[in-house]
């Protein structure tokens, strides 16, 4: 018998700024955040799975100077709040405000796997067993490298991935 205590459970990692949200450069203030259609529906039916509710999420705007590490935080925690409200736990949110040309290489960065690895460690997460939905081939490859086998690429477009499945609609990963 297994520990449940050391027991790994499955992820749905998804990216924030075009899957969570709709996506709007540089995305920092709270008033300008529209929640994607099907996201809440999306969360609860894999929470309702026994998944952990990562988001994983680049933020070059923080290297840049649009916004501040605080900005941030406090549009996570309104977003994190929004998300209870619908009766979700998101686990955690991690982000990554390098760039390599402003602060240099980092390992958070996707296409690099490290906040997805961070999260594994951190949360105790079976990474071949979860899920990936971004909207961009760099949150797909970053999921390949931490080894993730079911990816999906958000998108309104029919484009060319390495992902499992292009969706157009969030709702299509909620399987009856």
């Amino acid at each position: 018998m297994t520990d449940s205590l050391t027991e790994q459970k499955p992820a749905l990692f998804l990216d924030r700024d075009g899957v969570v949200n709709i996506e709007k450069n540089y995305l920092h203030k709270q008033e300008d955040f529209e929640f994607n259609d099907g996201i809440f529906e999306l969360c609860r039916h894999y929470q309702d799975k026994g998944y952990i509710l990562v988001v994983v999420t680049n933020q070059s705007g923080i290297a840049r100077g649009y916004y501040t590490e605080m900005d941030f935080a406090n549009l996570t925690f309104w977003m994190i709040d929004a998300f209870s409200k619908q009766g979700i736990e998101i686990a955690q949110v991690y982000h990554c405000p390098h760039h390599p040309d402003i602060s240099g290489e980092c390992e958070c960065r996707k296409p690099r796997p490290g906040m997805l690895l961070k999260a594994a460690i951190e949360l105790n997460i079976d990474l071949e067993t979860s899920v990936l939905v971004g909207d961009s081939e760099r949150d797909i490859e970053a999921a390949h490298r931490a080894g993730l086998k079911e990816t999906y690429l958000f998108s309104q477009e029919q484009k060319e991935t390495n992902a499992t499945q292009n969706i157009h609609s969030l709702r299509t990963l909620i399987k009856k």
